[in-house]
Protein backbone atom coordinates (compact mmCIF):
# COMPACT_ATOMS: atom_id res chain seq x y z
CA UNK A 1 0.00 0.00 0.00
CA UNK A 2 1.33 3.49 -0.97
CA UNK A 3 0.74 6.12 1.53
CA UNK A 4 0.70 9.43 1.34
CA UNK A 5 0.05 13.60 2.13
CA UNK A 6 -1.56 15.66 0.13
CA UNK A 7 -3.30 19.19 0.89
CA UNK A 8 -6.82 19.69 -0.61
CA UNK A 9 -8.76 23.24 -0.43
CA UNK A 10 -6.15 24.31 2.13
CA UNK A 11 -6.28 21.21 4.47
CA UNK A 12 -3.78 18.40 4.73
CA UNK A 13 -4.76 14.97 4.76
CA UNK A 14 -2.76 11.58 4.47
CA UNK A 15 -4.36 9.54 1.56
CA UNK A 16 -3.85 6.10 0.04
CA UNK A 17 -2.56 6.20 -3.85
CA UNK A 18 -5.01 3.84 -4.91
CA UNK A 19 -3.79 3.59 -9.27
CA UNK A 20 -4.69 7.25 -10.29
CA UNK A 21 -6.86 8.31 -7.36
CA UNK A 22 -5.92 9.46 -4.28
CA UNK A 23 -8.03 8.43 -1.40
CA UNK A 24 -8.47 10.68 1.70
CA UNK A 25 -7.78 9.17 4.92
CA UNK A 26 -9.74 10.75 8.14
CA UNK A 27 -7.24 9.49 10.22
CA UNK A 28 -3.43 9.54 10.30
CA UNK A 29 -2.66 5.96 8.97
CA UNK A 30 -0.20 4.40 11.39
CA UNK A 31 -2.93 2.33 13.94
CA UNK A 32 -5.68 2.07 11.51
CA UNK A 33 -6.52 3.09 7.85
CA UNK A 34 -9.93 4.62 8.24
CA UNK A 35 -11.26 6.25 4.43
CA UNK A 36 -12.91 10.06 5.02
CA UNK A 37 -14.98 8.53 1.71
CA UNK A 38 -13.49 11.39 -0.89
CA UNK A 39 -11.02 10.51 -3.25
CA UNK A 40 -9.85 12.57 -5.91
CA UNK A 41 -7.29 11.76 -9.04
CA UNK A 42 -3.77 12.26 -8.47
CA UNK A 43 -2.88 14.69 -11.13
CA UNK A 44 -5.40 17.14 -9.41
CA UNK A 45 -3.83 16.61 -5.82
CA UNK A 46 -0.81 18.48 -4.23
CA UNK A 47 1.38 16.13 -2.44
CA UNK A 48 3.50 16.98 0.71
CA UNK A 49 6.62 15.09 2.07
CA UNK A 50 4.47 11.46 2.96
CA UNK A 51 5.22 12.16 6.79
CA UNK A 52 5.56 15.04 9.45
CA UNK A 53 8.28 13.13 11.74
CA UNK A 54 9.24 14.63 14.87
CA UNK A 55 12.81 13.95 13.98
CA UNK A 56 14.81 12.67 10.78
CA UNK A 57 17.84 10.42 11.61
CA UNK A 58 20.52 9.23 9.35
CA UNK A 59 22.81 6.72 9.27
CA UNK A 60 26.91 7.34 7.96
CA UNK A 61 28.73 4.56 7.00
CA UNK A 62 26.39 1.93 6.73
CA UNK A 63 27.24 0.71 2.83
CA UNK A 64 30.74 -1.40 2.88
CA UNK A 65 31.11 -0.11 -0.94
CA UNK A 66 30.50 3.61 0.03
CA UNK A 67 33.09 3.17 3.32
CA UNK A 68 35.83 2.38 1.10
CA UNK A 69 35.50 5.12 -1.10
CA UNK A 70 35.74 7.10 1.53
CA UNK A 71 38.70 5.13 2.74
CA UNK A 72 37.35 4.16 5.77
CA UNK A 73 36.89 1.47 7.93
CA UNK A 74 33.19 0.63 8.53
CA UNK A 75 32.09 1.64 12.25
CA UNK A 76 31.50 -1.20 15.15
CA UNK A 77 28.03 0.67 15.91
CA UNK A 78 25.86 2.68 13.61
CA UNK A 79 26.76 6.21 13.45
CA UNK A 80 23.69 8.08 14.18
CA UNK A 81 23.18 11.86 13.04
CA UNK A 82 20.28 13.91 13.07
CA UNK A 83 19.02 16.57 10.66
CA UNK A 84 16.26 18.80 11.39
CA UNK A 85 12.95 18.59 10.55
CA UNK A 86 13.38 22.30 8.94
CA UNK A 87 15.11 20.36 6.29
CA UNK A 88 12.13 18.63 5.29
CA UNK A 89 10.65 18.73 1.65
CA UNK A 90 8.71 16.72 -0.67
CA UNK A 91 9.09 14.99 -4.07
CA UNK A 92 9.39 17.90 -6.65
CA UNK A 93 10.32 20.59 -4.26
CA UNK A 94 13.67 22.69 -4.81
CA UNK A 95 16.58 22.36 -3.42
CA UNK A 96 18.44 25.28 -1.95
CA UNK A 97 22.46 25.76 -2.91
CA UNK A 98 23.49 27.63 0.43
CA UNK A 99 25.83 30.54 0.17
CA UNK A 100 27.92 28.98 2.81
CA UNK A 101 28.94 25.37 1.07
CA UNK A 102 31.21 25.52 -2.34
CA UNK A 103 29.90 21.66 -2.93
CA UNK A 104 26.48 20.35 -2.64
CA UNK A 105 26.33 16.39 -2.75
CA UNK A 106 23.34 13.98 -3.43
CA UNK A 107 22.91 10.72 -1.18
CA UNK A 108 20.50 8.11 -2.18
CA UNK A 109 18.99 6.20 0.41
CA UNK A 110 16.23 4.02 1.61
CA UNK A 111 14.41 5.50 4.57
CA UNK A 112 12.21 3.82 6.80
CA UNK A 113 9.29 5.29 8.87
CA UNK A 114 8.45 4.28 12.25
CA UNK A 115 4.73 3.10 12.90
CA UNK A 116 4.43 2.25 16.88
CA UNK A 117 6.58 3.89 19.87
CA UNK A 118 9.48 2.38 20.05
CA UNK A 119 12.06 3.04 23.34
CA UNK A 120 14.49 0.42 23.85
CA UNK A 121 13.49 -2.54 21.82
CA UNK A 122 15.20 -5.34 20.52
CA UNK A 123 16.18 -6.35 16.97
CA UNK A 124 13.57 -9.03 17.48
CA UNK A 125 10.87 -6.44 18.28
CA UNK A 126 11.86 -3.83 15.89
CA UNK A 127 9.94 -5.17 12.76
CA UNK A 128 7.01 -4.82 14.64
CA UNK A 129 7.84 -0.70 14.91
CA UNK A 130 8.12 -0.44 10.70
CA UNK A 131 5.58 1.24 9.25
CA UNK A 132 6.97 1.26 5.87
CA UNK A 133 9.77 2.73 3.85
CA UNK A 134 10.27 5.18 1.30
CA UNK A 135 13.40 7.82 0.03
CA UNK A 136 15.66 10.00 0.91
CA UNK A 137 18.21 12.23 -0.14
CA UNK A 138 20.61 13.14 2.40
CA UNK A 139 21.64 15.97 0.67
CA UNK A 140 25.00 17.32 1.97
CA UNK A 141 27.37 20.46 1.65
CA UNK A 142 30.25 18.15 0.96
CA UNK A 143 33.19 21.01 1.60
CA UNK A 144 31.40 21.60 4.91
CA UNK A 145 31.21 18.37 6.23
CA UNK A 146 35.30 17.80 6.01
CA UNK A 147 35.72 20.95 7.86
CA UNK A 148 33.55 20.29 10.85
CA UNK A 149 33.90 17.78 13.52
CA UNK A 150 30.05 16.94 13.70
CA UNK A 151 27.54 16.24 10.36
CA UNK A 152 25.23 18.79 11.75
CA UNK A 153 25.69 21.86 9.62
CA UNK A 154 27.07 19.87 6.78
CA UNK A 155 23.64 17.91 6.73
CA UNK A 156 21.31 20.09 8.41
CA UNK A 157 20.42 22.96 5.96
CA UNK A 158 17.18 24.09 4.94
CA UNK A 159 15.56 21.58 2.31
CA UNK A 160 18.69 19.48 2.46
CA UNK A 161 16.07 16.30 3.02
CA UNK A 162 13.73 15.29 0.29
CA UNK A 163 11.63 12.51 1.40
CA UNK A 164 9.05 10.77 -0.93
CA UNK A 165 7.09 10.40 -2.73
CA UNK A 166 5.09 8.09 -0.65
CA UNK A 167 5.53 5.18 1.47
CA UNK A 168 5.74 1.79 0.69
CA UNK A 169 4.19 -0.52 3.47
CA UNK A 170 4.46 -3.53 1.66
CA UNK A 171 8.08 -3.72 0.98
CA UNK A 172 11.07 -6.28 2.29
CA UNK A 173 14.34 -4.20 2.69
CA UNK A 174 17.13 -6.45 2.10
CA UNK A 175 17.86 -6.65 -1.67
CA UNK A 176 16.92 -3.45 -3.46
CA UNK A 177 18.01 -1.83 -6.08
CA UNK A 178 19.15 1.95 -5.38
CA UNK A 179 19.77 4.23 -7.82
CA UNK A 180 20.54 7.94 -8.20
CA UNK A 181 20.83 9.70 -11.63
CA UNK A 182 21.59 13.77 -12.10
CA UNK A 183 20.43 14.79 -15.05
CA UNK A 184 19.20 11.42 -16.39
CA UNK A 185 23.17 9.85 -15.56
CA UNK A 186 23.02 7.44 -13.26
CA UNK A 187 25.28 8.26 -10.59
CA UNK A 188 24.87 6.09 -7.93
CA UNK A 189 23.80 2.05 -8.83
CA UNK A 190 24.24 0.26 -5.18
CA UNK A 191 21.79 -2.41 -3.68
CA UNK A 192 21.11 -2.34 -0.01
CA UNK A 193 22.42 -6.01 0.28
CA UNK A 194 25.60 -4.33 0.93
CA UNK A 195 24.32 -2.37 4.29
CA UNK A 196 26.70 -3.32 6.68
CA UNK A 197 23.49 -2.94 9.46
CA UNK A 198 19.84 -4.16 8.89
CA UNK A 199 16.89 -2.12 9.34
CA UNK A 200 16.07 -3.69 12.42
CA UNK A 201 19.50 -3.55 13.92
CA UNK A 202 19.68 0.03 12.96
CA UNK A 203 15.48 0.66 15.02
CA UNK A 204 16.98 -1.08 17.38
CA UNK A 205 20.12 1.00 18.50
CA UNK A 206 18.49 4.25 17.87
CA UNK A 207 16.07 3.23 20.27
CA UNK A 208 18.12 2.65 22.99
CA UNK A 209 19.15 6.77 22.56
CA UNK A 210 15.96 8.10 21.86
CA UNK A 211 12.41 7.44 21.34
CA UNK A 212 11.12 7.00 18.06
CA UNK A 213 7.58 8.34 17.46
CA UNK A 214 5.09 7.70 14.83
CA UNK A 215 6.32 9.36 11.57
CA UNK A 216 9.68 9.87 12.68
CA UNK A 217 12.21 8.77 9.78
CA UNK A 218 15.66 7.19 10.07
CA UNK A 219 17.13 7.29 6.76
CA UNK A 220 19.47 4.27 6.55
CA UNK A 221 22.73 5.27 4.50
CA UNK A 222 23.31 5.81 1.21
CA UNK A 223 25.43 3.43 -1.38
CA UNK A 224 28.83 3.95 -3.37
CA UNK A 225 29.13 7.07 -5.96
CA UNK A 226 27.82 10.14 -4.20
CA UNK A 227 28.77 12.89 -6.09
CA UNK A 228 28.60 17.06 -6.25
CA UNK A 229 25.29 18.90 -7.86
CA UNK A 230 25.65 21.70 -9.56
CA UNK A 231 22.26 24.77 -9.34
CA UNK A 232 19.95 23.88 -11.89
CA UNK A 233 20.89 20.56 -12.21
CA UNK A 234 17.53 17.77 -11.50
CA UNK A 235 18.33 14.66 -9.04
CA UNK A 236 16.19 11.27 -8.96
CA UNK A 237 16.77 8.59 -6.26
CA UNK A 238 14.73 5.72 -7.81
CA UNK A 239 14.28 2.23 -5.21
CA UNK A 240 13.47 -0.61 -6.42
CA UNK A 241 9.61 -1.71 -4.93
CA UNK A 242 8.94 2.17 -3.60
CA UNK A 243 9.20 4.24 -6.70
CA UNK A 244 11.47 7.66 -7.53
CA UNK A 245 12.06 10.91 -5.80
CA UNK A 246 12.68 13.72 -8.04
CA UNK A 247 14.46 17.31 -7.10
CA UNK A 248 15.93 20.08 -8.47
CA UNK A 249 19.22 22.24 -7.32
CA UNK A 250 18.43 25.98 -7.25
Amino acid sequence: MKIGRCIVSGKTYFCVIDGEYARLLSEPPYENIMYSGNRLPVKEVTFLPPVCPTKIVAIGLNYRDHAKEFGKAMPDEPLIFIKPTTALIGNGDDIVYPALSQRVDYEGELAVVIGRTAKKVSVEQAKAHIFGYTIMNDVTARDLQAKDVQYTRAKGFDTFAPVGPWIETELAPENLSIKTSVNGAVKQDGTTADMHFSVVQIISFVSQVMTLLPGDIISTGTPPGIGPMNRGDSVEVEIQGIGRLKNRLV
